[in-house]
This record gives C-alpha cells, structure tokens and sequence, in this order.
C-alpha cells in the first residue's frame, strides 16, 4: 500500500496534536540565541566619531563548552553542535532558550548579564523537547524512511512552522465529484 505525501502529513499533524492533547501543554524544544554576526550601521562623514569604545562588525568567536545531561542527543556531540542545533530549533519553533533553560543570576557571564544553567532539568518544556525529540526520530527512522520517494525528514519545523504552538490544520473543501 503506497502512502501520500498528503495522508503523511495529516498522520504526524494527528500525532503532533494527540500528544498536545494529551500532555495538556505547549510543545516547545529547546533554543540558544543565535551567534550571527550583527551588521553594524555605517557612519556617515557628517557624524563626528564618538568617544564611546569601537565595537567591532563581527562579535568575537563564542565558544561552546562540552554539553553535559544530554539524555536524549547523541553524546559525542560537541558544544558546537548542540548549539547549531539548538539554533535550528530556535527558528523552527519562533522560542529563545529561556522556554527550556533556568537562568543562573547567581553566575552572571562577563558582561553582566545572567547564565543560562543548559544542564537544569527543572523546566517542564524541556522535558517535552527530549519527548518531542524522540517522537520526531521515531517518524523519520521508522515511517518516513521507509517510503520511496518521501522527500525531506520531519523535522520541528513540518509542525510548527515557526510557531511554539502548531497552528491547527485545516483541509481546503474537495473538489466536486462526478461519482
């Protein structure tokens, strides 16, 4: 039996709603601000410099520490996986890291402001990202893989759309037919 591209769809935006049903939540994943580089305005040859400090076009390399409490990732990932990915989520799901993360104001970073403690498992929408997570390995490995011809992987992105709460579908009225 040959499934549709269509029926595909409508199967994971079920299951996706089902486990929204059901967990009475949100679904979310976890984010981390982006690292691209902000494009700074160009100053005009009628504004005088200020004496404020030069701030450089592209900000200095961050670096990504070693995850830690990865329970549902692949372990050897490196910190600058997990944030690639973590920024991959981010735009898929329209949320920044502290719908997932704690913040650590006891800790603040160097300039000022609070830490994010990523290892913390206390917030229940992580939680539901590592469930989230899994449900969208399982669809790939096990129904989209196995389907001639199905195109691009499920990813947060098929559901969510840039939304943190998928946006209900609703299927455009069939054509007439002459049966």
């Amino acid at each position: 039996m040959r499934i549709s591209r269509l029926t595909l769809a409508t199967a994971v935006t079920v299951a996706v709603a089902s486990v929204s049903l059901v967990a009475g939540r949100t679904l979310v994943f976890a984010a981390q601000p982006t690292t691209q580089p902000i494009a700074q305005p160009a100053t005009s040859a009628a504004q005088p410099p200020q004496s404020a400090p030069a701030v450089s076009a592209t900000p200095p390399a961050h670096e990504h520490p070693a995850p830690t409490n990865l329970k549902v990732l692949p372990k050897d990932m490196t910190g600058a996986q997990v944030h690639e990915l973590m920024e991959k989520w981010e735009g898929e799901l329209g949320t920044q890291c502290k719908t997932c993360h704690t913040v650590d104001t006891k800790n603040p970073g160097p300039n000022g402001k609070p830490r994010f403690n990523y290892a913390d498992d206390s917030k229940e929408e992580k939680q539901t990202a590592r469930k989230m997570y899994k449900m969208v390995d399982d669809i790939n490995m096990n129904y989209i893989s196995k389907i001639d011809s199905s195109g691009e992987p499920v990813s947060c992105g098929t559901c969510h759309r840039g939304h943190l709460g998928p946006e209900s579908f609703v299927a455009p009225a069939p054509p007439p037919h002459d049966h």
